[in-house]
């Protein structure tokens, strides 16, 4: 069936699919409510999805290094149920999008919204995981390209696939050749390299593991088999290596609201929750 666009298009919440009751083209807060805050220095709201995961696992990261000042509070927002919506919420991020971070380590509480700018705020502030200076332009490179990259795998690719409401040809072909080519360019790169820039583990690592990685090892729509990742050889070397990381795994664990009972702690705010608090043990 052919559809012809109206001359001024109007919402109809009925026609979004998985996500009608969270999407609407308007911005701003629905209700009040305020963000709980905990007792560390740093306050992660979020969820673990690709985007909340590069933080929570950077987080981790930081703390394995010996970043003690890198302790945070993960209070889990449940986005299907609209908590970015919130009043609070909308203070901290008016894009109304997971993760959202108050850094209130200084004299003034600082926001700081987008998972790339969390990413690279905290690597700034710790000095850790930048890469060689001489390098800074390439990782910077990289982290770049995957906030460029993955809306077209997980708004198009992931969106067609898996969650709109019909199953259409022409965009499920059109966003699998862009994930495959996404996949292509990884893996050309990673032919010769241990992590994205060379030998040294970085936040362009993190925040390309988070969507791609993930993809890699079938978590992630359904979708190995069809995309065949397993033939992206270099690609699954690299992310299985990020994924026994015990970092990565904590990380992967925090605000996560789906899995194994044992693999999710919907809210962090001290190291012996992985061991106490996950829901397996409090479900």
């Amino acid at each position: 069936m052919t559809y012809t666009p109206p001359e001024v298009w109007t919402w109809d919440a009925e026609s979004g699919g998985t996500f009608a009751s969270i999407n609407r083209p308007i911005a701003g807060a629905t209700h009040d409510k305020e963000l709980p805050i905990g007792k560390h220095p740093f306050q992660l709201y979020s969820m673990g999805t690709p985007n909340g995961v590069k933080v929570t696992v950077l987080f981790e990261e930081l703390l394995a290094a010996g970043h003690k000042d890198a302790e945070y509070d993960a209070w889990l927002i449940r986005i299907g149920d609209g908590d970015q919506f919130g009043s609070g919420f909308v203070d901290v991020n008016p894009n109304s999008k997971i993760p959202a971070l108050m850094d209130r380590s200084g004299d003034e509480p600082i926001r700081i919204f987008e998972s790339g700018a969390i990413l690279l705020h905290l690597a700034e502030k710790f000095d850790a995981f930048l890469g060689p200076k001489e390098q800074r332009a390439e990782m910077l490179s990289w982290l770049f390209w995957q906030m460029g990259s993955a809306p077209y795998l997980g708004g198009g690719f992931g969106h067609f696939y898996a969650y709109a409401p019909e199953k259409f040809e022409y965009p499920i072909n059109r966003f699998s050749m862009e994930a495959k080519r996404q996949l292509d360019v990884l893996d050309r790169n990673l032919a010769d390299r241990q992590f994205m820039i060379g030998d040294d583990y970085t936040i362009a690592d993190m925040a390309i593991w988070a969507w791609y990685g993930n993809l890699a090892l079938g978590r992630a729509y359904d979708a190995g088999k069809f995309l065949d990742v397993e033939s992206y050889k270099n690609v699954q070397r690299w992310a299985k290596e990020l994924d026994a990381r015990e970092p990565v795994k904590r990380g992967r664990m925090v605000n996560r609201t789906s899995g194994e009972p044992h693999e999710q702690l919907l809210n962090r705010h001290d190291a012996s929750d992985f061991d106490t608090k996950t829901q397996d043990k409090i479900g």
